[in-house]
């Protein structure tokens, strides 16, 4: 052991005598490519594994004391009476069994990363808050291994003595923490019960929700709602008496919010009875019954509170018989959050229980409220704390994106709605197994693991690299706070760059150096964040970020109390707050996760793909997380399946003796007020995309003779008036040339005198590019005036399919640009097997088959050109 010899019977002999055991063994194990010892001693000594360990150090050096000191019921013996020591090793590693335990008691991010590198570094297989590093086997050595790992990870440097003076790996992330802090000047002081006869503030995330409720006093967008289904023998008095000592014991639950001296404030009510309704459905057949719970659960969670009388907290009973109830718990925002309902279930279990046994309250009073934090929030952040806090996040979100761009199946309203739905999906327990021991290997908790996939997801459909998320935390990092219900969760702005086609492991690195940070700076309230950095506000999207992501890990009751068996029932939310929210959760068979999404933009098929995509990446980053990100795969096996399809297959019918431009007029026919394009806030119907540019086809023909074999040159910035010409184009029988405006001006100059063009259509801003040429300039921003003088209607010209539509330029093989004629014919047949191959299996009117039609060409023409 460490180059040392090591008799194992003297070992045992020692323990023997030295703890009073009556039978022990000690083998050598390998783990980690390291020999350690292991002593495994019969259950009821009476000695815990720390007092053995302890034991044992005044009489044997450190080498030859076992790291670990594990209890079995006897020690297992061979047909000649002699310890069996492979069966003895083989039942505990049994009984240890399954994967890895990685901090299921982890309070923070510090606190997971912690326990994932306490596991690599020991080679055990749970960490716990409580565990000592030496006594699951640390020694010096170990020690030096793990405090590089934490200079490597958490980039502070901790000392030596400070893992010998908080040995536990709830002490050690606690010194962590505040290394982290001091280094940004954030510590804190301690919150304190202040005064009720002063006036209590609102936090600054209860005064965003007050002044929402004033907008828009009736809405139910903040609600939280958590039925329960309890079976067994209910004591009503019993709960009326359980939820009356909750509501005493928190003041936040009778607490209301009154304006006074031009301000919000908390006015507290005395303790008061709880007394819940009853309603019976036990008459309503059964098949029926489970429609009635859902409904009564639906009704009764969109009434209103008010906010002014409160209560704020309410909760109703339903009766379905003699053993079988469904409890409502309802609260508004503004007084709890997640946190807080595991918290208020968990009492209530407890409760329940003692005093259905005549005991009094086992629960210890709380030392302060919710009341006292709002005061202390206000009163710390100020003044140099709040500068420093807030300088952090203007240097991090420093001309971050205000929009995540993301494909909608519809524009964006240009009023935000929270009409919403939700998709839910699990991860098979092995993928999740596999990302959590990824996790550890590279130092970061599953949450950050998670997050970058998703962040990798998000930049593959917006074709951005700089991903901002939103991402909600419990923000209860002072030990007083765990205890309470109340409105402590923030919202943490997660920016990161995928810039540089990193490796999935690199991203990993960038992805925790950003959480980490701003879980040092959490304090700052969400709502004080946007006062200060003033985003550009539209009331189409929501400041900062329209993503939000989240990793669930509020603390979770028993099911079970008393002669009561206790289920969740799902709470049906038509509402969602952002875009698209993430929502997953860790259970014993993998995880589960909810996409909540805005249905203003988003169909439910495009959120399963999503989520279907989000899985075969997590899928590739699990085996091959070297992987550049654009190497990545989205790609389900259906997908791949199409996309392999035999290049053989028979081909599609097609309208080959039309032009597109006589497809898109069948479109206008159908659908005339279906829009067409949306950018930026404005919108076109197809209607009036088709009167402009049969306006704009007329003034080609009256004014510039343009027609059947006519090339037209058209470079514009992409716009509305794109389309409009292209289209244009296309009526009057001639064939246009794409110029893209970025290019320079001598490959502009020479692919205008090689097409021989007869017609420049551009912009008076592009204008000066083109101003050595001799062909004629039209700029349709200046001259749209009279262009807007020709009729509106569509235009009778006999054109064939045959005729050109466009000529694209390429490169060539010698460098030079060469001009490459495409029909009418050709570009219908390609826009008909795109729509087959791009929107399989969706049911899409021909209007996104047109628009994808003029997106695709513009596309594919310049994309050669780059």
């Amino acid at each position: 052991i460490r180059g040392m010899r090591v008799e194992c019977g003297e070992v045992e002999q020692a323990i023997r005598e030295e703890c009073g055991v009556s039978e022990a063994v000690v083998v050598a194990q390998e783990r980690g490519g390291e020999r350690r010892l292991v002593a495994y001693v019969v259950r009821g000594s009476g000695k815990g594994a720390g007092e053995i360990k302890g034991a044992l150090g005044g009489r044997l050096p450190e080498y030859m004391i076992p790291v670990m000191v594990k209890e079995v019921e006897e020690i297992p013996l061979t047909r000649n009476g002699k310890v069996d020591r492979s069966r003895l090793a083989k039942e505990v590693e049994e009984e240890e069994g399954g994967g890895v335990v990685i901090g299921e008691e982890a309070k923070t991010p510090v606190e997971e990363v912690l326990a994932g590198v306490w596991i690599e570094v020991l080679g055990v297989r749970e960490v716990r808050r409580a565990d000592n590093f030496f006594e699951l086997g640390g020694h010096s050595l170990l020690a030096t291994q793990l405090l590089s790992r934490v200079r490597e990870i958490f980039q502070v440097e901790l000392q030596l003595h400070t893992l010998f003076d908080q040995p536990t790996m709830a002490g050690m992330a606690a010194a962590v923490e505040s290394l982290l802090r001091s280094e940004h000047r954030l510590e804190t002081p301690p919150i304190e019960a202040v005064p009720r006869d002063t006036t209590i503030p609102l936090s600054f995330a209860q005064q965003r929700l007050w002044f929402l409720n004033q907008l828009e006093p009736d809405s139910t967008a903040y609600h939280i709602s958590n039925a329960v289904r309890l079976t067994g023998p209910l004591n009503l008095p019993v709960l009326e008496q359980t939820l009356t000592e909750i509501v005493k014991r928190h003041e936040v639950l009778r607490t209301a919010f009154a304006f006074s001296d031009r301000r919000p404030v908390q006015i507290i009510s005395p303790p008061a009875a709880v007394s819940i309704p009853v309603v019976s459905i036990s008459e309503t057949p059964e098949a029926e019954r489970e429609t009635e719970v859902r409904r009564w659960i639906g009704e009764d969670t969109i009434q209103p509170f008010d906010l002014s009388s409160g209560p704020l907290f309410r909760a109703g009973l339903l009766q379905l018989g003699e053993t079988e109830h469904v409890l409502l718990l309802t609260m508004h925002h503004i007084i709890s959050d997640a946190w807080s309902l595991g918290l208020l279930v968990g009492e209530m279990i407890t409760l329940y229980q003692a005093f259905s046994e005549g005991k009094p309250s086992p629960l210890a009073e709380l030392p302060i409220q919710y009341a006292d934090f709002a005061h202390w929030q206000r009163e710390w952040l100020s003044g140099e704390v709040l500068d420093t806090q807030l300088g952090y996040w203007k240097k991090q979100l420093a001309g971050a994106p205000s929009i995540l761009e993301l494909p909608t199946d519809r524009p964006r309203p240009p009023v935000q709605s929270f009409q919403g739905a939700a998709e839910p999906f699990a991860l098979p327990a092995n993928l999740s197994e596999r990302l959590e021991e990824l996790s550890r290997q590279q130092g970061v908790t599953l949450f950050m693991m998670l997050l970058a996939a998703f962040q990798v997801l998000l930049s593959r459909y917006s074709a951005q690299q700089d991903i901002v998320v939103g991402s909600p935390i419990a923000n209860r990092n002072h030990a007083k706070t765990e205890s309470l219900i109340g409105f402590f969760v923030n919202t943490l702005v997660l920016r990161t760059d995928l810039s540089g086609n990193p490796s999935f492991k690199e991203l990993l690195g960038r992805v925790r150096e950003v959480a980490l940070g701003a879980y040092t700076h959490q304090d700052v309230p969400f709502e004080m964040l946007v006062e200060e950095l003033q985003p550009e506000r539209k009331l189409s999207h929501s400041p900062l970020f329209q993503v939000v992501f989240a990793l669930q890990n509020a603390p979770l009751p028993d099911s079970q109390f008393s002669e009561l068996t206790l289920d969740a029932l799902p709470v049906e939310n038509d509402t969602s707050k952002f875009d698209v929210v993430l929502n997953m959760s860790r259970t014993g068979d993998g995880m589960l996760g909810m996409m909540e999404y805005n249905t203003d933009l988003f169909d439910g098929a495009t959120i399963r793909r999503m989520l279907e995509q989000y899985q075969v990446l997590l899928e590739d980053i699990a085996g091959n997380p070297e992987k550049p990100l654009a190497e990545l795969s989205l790609v389900t096996e259906e997908e791949r399946q199409e996309l392999l399809l035999p290049l053989h297959s028979a081909p599609a019918d097609f309208p080959s003796h039309r032009c597109l431009h006589h497809l898109f007029e069948d479109q206008v026919r159908r659908h005339p007020l279906a829009i067409a394009l949306a950018h930026e806030g404005r919108s076109l119907s197809y209607l009036d995309l088709n009167r402009r540019a049969n306006q704009l086809a007329r003034f080609l023909i009256s004014h510039h003779h343009i027609g059947p074999g006519s090339l037209v040159a058209i470079c514009l910035h992409h716009s509305f008036e794109t389309f409009v010409a292209l289209l244009a184009v296309l009526k009057t029988g001639a064939a246009y040339v794409p110029f893209d405006p970025l290019h320079p001006p001598a490959r502009l100059a020479f692919m205008l005198e090689d097409s021989n063009a007869a017609l420049l259509l551009t912009e008076q801003a592009l204008q000066e590019r083109f101003h050595n040429t001799a062909t004629p300039l039209l700029t349709l921003d200046t001259e749209w005036q009279s262009v807007s003088s020709e009729s509106d209607a569509d235009l009778a010209l006999e054109i064939t399919s045959d005729a050109l539509a466009y000529v694209i330029y390429t490169s060539g093989s010698t460098g030079q640009p060469k001009g490459v004629a495409i029909t009418n014919r050709s570009l219908v047949n390609y826009v008909w097997w795109a729509k087959d191959v791009y929107v399989r299996g969706e049911s899409l009117s021909f209007a996104l088959y047109s628009s994808l039609a003029f997106d695709l060409t513009v596309t594919s023409l310049y994309v050669p050109l780059v």
